[in-house]
């Protein structure tokens, strides 16, 4: 995970070299713990969701603090579950852990406690996709997987770029009762801009 992603000015996050973003999501609310300067470590925030082949980045409607965003790499992405509860919202939970950067110490960091929960309307459409989509780049980073804080060395969340996600996208079924939005083609909004590492401060252009 990484606190405030690099955004554009809509708010869209900055795409990484190869990312393919896969869907956005309105009206959810996030809760996540351990998350430095705010309350106790906790945010409960409403805003959007993005999933991409890399990534989950929700983006928070109005900021908390100097909570704007959270991004959370598939492969460190752990137990994740779809809940039901019958006096609640449906939601998935899970854990993500920290992208460390590479002159600090694992120890540092903790793991995050997430729930992502879907305050209006269905969740037929986002639940599905977040599954094949997080099985599928475990499948193909088999040796990146991350089933233990400190069981394998350092990952580069960029490996999950080489999972192929058009054919699971053209498959995808859309739920009329969710308001995700499906990305057929992808965001052109200052789309020359990609970021080539995670703690890279500058947006960098691709050549």
């Amino acid at each position: 995970m990484a606190v405030n992603p690099q955004l554009f000015a809509n708010g869209m996050p900055v795409p990484f070299v190869n990312e393919m973003f896969v869907l956005s999501r309105d009206g959810v609310e996030l809760n996540v713990d351990k998350i430095p300067g705010a309350n106790g470590g906790n945010v409960n925030v409403k805003g959007t969701i993005y999933l991409s082949n890399i990534r989950m980045v929700f983006v928070a409607n109005k900021p908390v603090g100097s909570f704007v965003a959270f991004d959370m790499p598939l492969l460190y992405v752990h137990g994740e579950k779809f809940n039901q509860p019958i006096f609640f919202c449906n939601n998935i939970s899970g854990l993500v852990e920290p992208v460390v950067p590479e002159d600090q110490h694992r120890a540092l960091y903790s793991t995050h406690s997430f729930k992502i929960l879907f305050k209006e309307g269905g969740c037929g459409t986002f639940v599905p996709l977040f599954f094949n989509l997080i099985a599928s780049v475990r499948q193909y980073n088999q040796h990146s997987s991350y089933p233990l804080p400190d069981a394998l060395p350092r990952v580069d969340p960029l490996q999950a770029a080489q999972t192929p996600v058009d054919e699971m996208m053209q498959h995808a079924y859309v739920d009329p009762n969710d308001p995700t939005r499906i990305f057929l083609q992808q965001p052109t909004s200052e789309s020359q801009l990609r970021r080539r590492a995670y703690h890279s401060q500058p947006a960098e252009q691709s050549i």
